[in-house]
């Protein structure tokens, strides 16, 4: 039996201390933990079985008692060891030397928590009791359910109390221990619905039935089918205790005397004895119950534990570098880490103008926007090439009465010529500058989206930066679209290599015999759009003029598709970012900004020092895991019994 008894406490203590230490740590601000809430509805019997199990007497009263969540850490201690108790909440902790002074310290803790009163608050006050008398066990007791608010409550009490319970209950991780008097209907109670709503399996929920002295005569079978688990079905099944009442605690009876008192209840009941020999009765067993389900519970949540530890500190440690380091105190160190800034941000621009990959894991999509741009502008030069190609088509059809002179049928009239190819042309000059603010417009914004990840934190700094990548912006748009309209004047020149040319037109011959291949060697006469009659010589005329327009045209765009992203990638790109990294590190030289422009945003240090108490945290709770996965105590074999 002690061997039995050394091998249950071996197993037990070091579980539960584990998730006990990593909630000291604060980790369930960053993950939920193993754990067992208690819930029920007001006057329900919870703190009551509370008391029992924990030996010290709670908060008590009509109304919202509980107003806090309470953290009940029990730890059995050996043998004719003394009584030992510590209250902590927010900031505050303090020792407790007598059972008697716990309500008292928890009404006060509420008192400055939620307020004088009767409202609530979320924040955890934890109560951890060393006794011999009491299990190894941790619960977590929530506010009673409130259906109506009485005086001095706040209308909505009762959905605040449920939103409080539900972040509980919620979570995978929490077994939800639920109170019900014997004397209700089970189907009816709040806290019952509440847990199926979040558990309709039941498997992580337990029942407890509490005031079994007051059950009406004739429904005692219901309360045994009930305990048995036929009526509403819970895998881990259900409980039966009587703890004190109000009349035996106005009599000072003893919570050792009231245990003995429900030991004999049961075993004399003539429903509810075989509840108590088949040991779903009493708060010994229920005791016995809870620790093996925390324990088991905790075995089977710590595999899955640590991968959430590892995953959670990975993406804190993204996320701190993302905030970056914080300024040094030193005013000749915070120069160099001003200028360590500036540096790096300079150099992700001219990566970023060059299409190179980004340092300090800044991620751009500009340059995939970029070749969408210029597609798109290769895409409009052959629109307008369509359009010019069906004009031309209805033009050279009255070309005999409009411009032929004295040239002989096959020499195209050159004024004509140049005439329909400068008219064209100079319909894609306002679509280029268009394309050209389109593009200066994302570059600004990627730059904008640059200098905030670069400079998180240092409002100033980000705008400085931004302040000049605008007037940057403007400057070089100026000129760039200087260039483009030159270039469209130069295009206005009609021009090309005589080798281009003449291999563009054998190409467009070759293309224009294999058309007429195609669709037969049939000669027709072919009437005009003023019913002229168009001979076959004259058309074999009008398709060589515009053979020669086609031709010209494909050097014209293949041109123009070109050198139009050139000029704007070469101004808005290359020239921009170039002028920003020289003009940023210019302004570093003014030492009297300096101090403006490491000005820290207050909610970026905030959340920077959040982050690195979570990363303390989870490093820490990593440690311990390590260690208790590395001791004896191996929580994925261990197979417990209760000692009697």
């Amino acid at each position: 039996m002690n061997s039995l008894k050394q091998q249950y406490e071996e197993k037990v203590r070091p579980c539960i201390d584990l998730i006990d230490s990593l909630r000291s740590l604060g980790v369930e601000k960053d993950l939920a933990l193993p754990a067992i809430a208690v819930i029920g509805d007001q006057s329900s019997g919870k703190s009551s079985v509370l008391e029992a199990l924990s030996g010290v007497a709670l908060p008590r009263g009509s109304g919202i008692v509980t107003r806090c969540p309470l953290e009940l850490k029990m730890k059995r201690k050996k043998e004719g060891e003394q009584w030992h108790g510590k209250i902590s909440y927010q900031n505050n902790e303090e020792d407790l030397k007598d059972p008697s002074d716990v309500e008292k310290k928890i009404r006060e803790a509420q008192d400055k928590m939620a307020g004088v009163g009767v409202g609530i608050s979320d924040e955890l006050i934890s109560l951890e009791i060393a006794s011999p008398d009491v299990p190894d066990l941790t619960l977590i007791d929530l506010p009673g359910i409130a259906r109506v608010a009485v005086k001095g409550q706040p209308e909505d009490i009762g959905d605040q109390i449920k939103r409080l319970i539900q972040r509980f209950i919620t979570k995978q991780e929490t077994i939800s221990l639920v109170v019900v008097p014997c004397n209700v209907d089970i189907a009816t109670t709040e806290a019952l619905k509440m847990a199926q709503e979040v558990d309709p399996n039941g498997e992580r929920t337990l029942g407890i039935l509490t005031k079994p002295d007051l059950v009406d005569k004739g429904t005692e079978e219901m309360v045994v089918d009930i305990v048995h688990n036929v009526v509403i079905h819970l895998k881990k099944g259900y409980m039966i205790v009587k703890c004190r009442g109000q009349n035996e605690i106005k009599k000072k009876v003893s919570l050792t005397e009231a245990i003995q008192k429900e030991k004999a209840f049961f075993k004399d009941h003539a429903y509810f004895q075989i509840l108590h020999d088949e040991g779903y009765a009493t708060v010994p067993k229920l005791a016995e119950k809870l620790t093996l389900e925390l324990v088991h519970h905790i075995q089977r949540s710590l595999p899955r534990l640590e991968e959430q530890i590892e995953n959670k500190l990975a993406q804190t440690q993204a996320e701190m570098v993302k905030y970056g380091k914080e300024p040094p105190a030193d005013a000749t160190e915070r120069i160099g880490f001003l200028i360590d800034r500036v540096t790096a941000f300079t150099q992700n621009a001219i990566s970023l103008a060059s299409g190179e990959e980004l340092k300090f894991g800044v991620r751009s999509n500009m340059f995939f926007i970029l070749r969408k741009e210029f597609a798109s502008w290769k895409e409009t030069i052959e629109r307008s090439g369509v359009t010019f190609n069906k004009n031309i088509e209805q033009e050279v059809a009255q070309y005999e009465q409009k411009y032929r002179g004295r040239e002989l049928p096959g020499f195209i009239n050159y004024k004509t010529f140049e005439g329909m190819v400068q008219e064209q042309i100079k319909q894609l000059e306002e679509p280029a500058i268009l394309k050209l603010k389109e593009v200066a417009e994302i570059v600004k914004k990627e730059l904008f989206k640059l200098a905030q990840h670069s400079f998180v934190g240092f409002p100033n700094l980000i705008k400085a930066a931004q302040l000049k990548i605008e007037a940057i912006r403007k400057e070089k748009e100026i000129a760039a679209e200087s260039l483009l309209r030159t270039q469209f004047k130069m295009e206005l020149i009609v021009y090309t290599q005589d080798a281009t040319y003449s291999k563009k037109l054998g190409k467009r011959r070759r293309e224009d015999e294999q058309e007429y291949i195609g669709f037969g060697s049939l000669q027709v006469v072919k009437k005009s759009t003023n019913n002229t009659t168009t001979s076959v010589d004259t058309r074999a005329t009008l398709k060589e003029m515009m053979n020669h327009l086609k031709s010209y045209y494909r050097i014209v765009g293949q041109r123009l598709a070109d050198q139009i992203p050139l000029v704007i990638r070469y101004q808005m790109l290359q020239e921009s970012t170039t002028q920003l990294q020289r003009e940023m590190l210019q302004m570093l030289q003014d030492k009297e900004k300096t101090e403006a422009l490491l000005l820290e945003n207050c909610s970026i240090k905030n959340a920077r020092l959040h982050l690195q108490k979570c990363h303390m945290r989870l490093s820490k709770a990593r440690i311990r895991l390590m260690e208790f996965s590395m001791n004896t105590y191996s929580f994925k074999s261990a197979q417990l019994q209760c000692p009697s």
